[in-house]
C-alpha cells in the first residue's frame, strides 16, 4: 500500500490530477481481496482509474470478495480488468497446455460471465479488455478469436506482436519475422471492416495502432474515420477544447459541467460535433434502432526487442541520439512511449521496453530473495476443486515462477 500510495502520488504531480492506471504484478488475484481492493481504492483516492491486469484463472467467488465489502455491500462500483489470455500460455487449470486459441474459448466467455454475473447480482459494473500475445504460431488464429469474443462482453481486444524480452531460453521463434501490418491485417480480417487507426495516435505509430469504436450486430462502425474530413474536423476540435478532460475517470457531475462549459464557449466546435454525430448516425443506419451497441476499441503494441532497446536507452541516458538510423528510431520510440512505469525515487517514468529489457534483471534478482518461489504441482482443475477460491499460476506472459512479468511481455 506505501508503494502504490508513493507511485501514485508521483504520477498525480507528473501527469495531472486524473488518468488511467494498470495494478500489475506478476498475477494480482494472488492478492489476498482485502487487498487488492484495497490498492485499487488508494489509486482512485488518488484520481486514478485503476485496471487490473491477470491472466483470468481465478473464480467468481474471489471477484464477489474483491468487489464486495465485510458488509456485503460494494466497495467498488465499478472494476476494469484485463486479462491475458491466449496458448502461449501454460498452467490454466482447465486448459493447462492448448495448442490452438480455441481451445481457450470457453475460458474467454467464462472470465466475461463472471462480471455479468456481478453487475446482475450486486450492480457493480466492469470495463474489461482481452490481451492476446501474437507470434508466427498464432498469427493466423487472431480473427478467429476477434470472431468468437467480440460479442461476450469485452469493450477492447489488444493485441502484442512477440518481442524478445525476457528469459532467451524461451525464445521459440523468430520473432523478427513478424510484422506490424501483417497483425493488423488479421485483427482488421477478424473485425470484419478496415480499422482508422491513423485517425487518433497515441504515442509512436510503430508502437501503438488504436482504433475506437463500437458494433452494432455483427458490423463494426469507427467513432472516427481518418477518410471523413467532418470526423477529423470534429477530432481537432475535441482536442483543442477537451483534449484535457478524463472522460473515464471524471466523476459524473464535474464531466458534466466541464462539456457544458465547453459547449457554450465554443459554439463552432458544437456544431461541428452536432454534424460529426449526425454522419455517425448515417452511417449506423437502421442499425441503431434494431441493436445494441456494443463499444469495442482494437488496439496493437509492438513492443522493441531487447539487443535494441539496451544500446538506444544507454545513450539516452548520457543525453546522446544516435547517428545509426535504427538506434535513432527506437529512442524515437521511447520517447514518445504512452506505456511508462513509475519510479518516484528517480523522479521519472520509464518506458515499459526499458523496464523489461534493462531493468527487470535486476530487480528480478531482488524480488526472488524477497519473494522466493516454489514449483506447485498437481494443482486440481476448476471441477475438482469445487468453488473454493482459488488464485493459481499461470507459466508464460504472467510469469509468477521467474520473477517478474508484466502482462504484455512475451515468453
Amino acid at each position: 500500500m506505501a508503494e502504490v500510495r508513493r507511485q501514485m502520488a508521483y504520477l498525480r504531480r507528473v501527469r495531472g490530477p486524473r488518468g488511467h492506471a494498470q495494478l500489475i504484478g506478476g498475477e494480482v488475484s494472488l492478492l489476498p481481496p482485502d487487498d487488492h481492493a484495497a490498492a485499487l481504492l488508494v489509486m482512485r483516492s488518488y484520481g486514478r482509474e485503476p485496471m487490473s491486469m491477470t491472466h483470468g484463472d481465478f473464480d467468481y467467488d474471489y471477484l464477489r470478495a474483491l468487489a464486495l465489502g465485510p458488509d456485503g455491500r460494494p466497495r467498488l462500483r465499478r472494476l476494469s480488468f484485463a486479462t491475458h489470455i491466449d496458448s502461449l500460455m501454460r498452467g490454466r487449470r482447465d486448459a493447462p497446455r492448448p495448442r490452438t486459441e480455441a481451445e481457450l474459448a470457453p475460458e474467454r466467455r467464462r472470465f466475461a460471465a463472471m462480471f455479468r454475473r456481478l453487475r446482475r447480482e450486486h450492480g457493480v459494473r466492469s470495463y474489461l479488455a482481452h490481451n492476446m500475445t501474437v507470434t508466427p504460431h498464432n498469427v493466423g488464429q487472431v480473427a478467429e478469436v476477434i470472431r468468437e469474443t467480440r460479442g461476450v462482453g469485452y469493450a477492447m481486444m489488444s493485441f502484442q506482436p512477440a518481442a524478445a524480452i525476457g528469459d532467451e531460453r524461451r525464445w521459440t521463434e523468430d520473432y523478427r519475422a513478424l510484422a506490424g501490418d501483417q497483425v493488423w491485417a488479421e485483427i482488421e480480417r477478424g473485425a470484419g471492416d478496415r480499422l482508422p487507426w491513423r485517425a487518433l495516435q497515441l504515442g509512436d505509430e510503430r508502437c501503438n495502432r488504436t482504433a475506437f469504436g463500437f458494433y452494432l450486430g455483427d458490423r463494426w462502425i469507427p467513432l472516427i474515420d481518418d477518410r471523413r474530413p467532418i470526423d477529423l474536423a470534429a477530432r481537432d476540435a475535441f482536442l483543442r477544447h477537451l483534449g484535457g478532460v478524463n472522460v473515464g475517470g471524471t466523476p459524473p457531475r464535474l464531466l458534466a459541467v466541464r462539456l457544458l462549459r465547453a459547449l457554450v464557449s465554443h459554439p463552432a466546435a458544437t456544431w461541428t460535433g452536432l454534424r460529426w454525430a449526425a454522419g455517425l448516425a448515417r452511417r449506423a443506419g437502421l442499425r441503431l434502432l434494431t441493436h445494441r451497441i456494443r463499444p469495442m476499441t482494437f488496439v496493437m503494441h509492438s513492443f522493441i526487442h531487447a539487443d535494441q532497446v539496451r544500446p538506444a536507452w544507454a545513450l539516452l541516458e548520457q543525453g546522446v541520439r544516435s547517428d545509426d538510423p535504427e538506434t535513432r528510431g527506437v529512442q524515437e520510440r521511447l520517447l514518445a512511449c504512452s506505456y511508462a512505469m513509475t519510479h518516484p525515487d528517480q523522479d521519472r517514468l520509464v518506458p515499459a521496453c526499458v523496464q523489461h529489457a534493462v531493468l527487470d534483471p535486476s530487480e528480478n534478482a531482488a524480488l526472488r530473495r524477497l519473494l522466493p518461489l516454489h514449483e506447485v504441482t498437481g494443482q486440481p482443475s476448476r471441477q475438482e476443486a469445487g468453488d473454493a477460491p482459488r488464485r493459481g499460476r499461470v507459466d508464460g506472459q504472467i510469469d509468477t515462477s521467474r520473477g517478474y512479468a508484466g502482462p504484455l511481455e512475451v515468453p
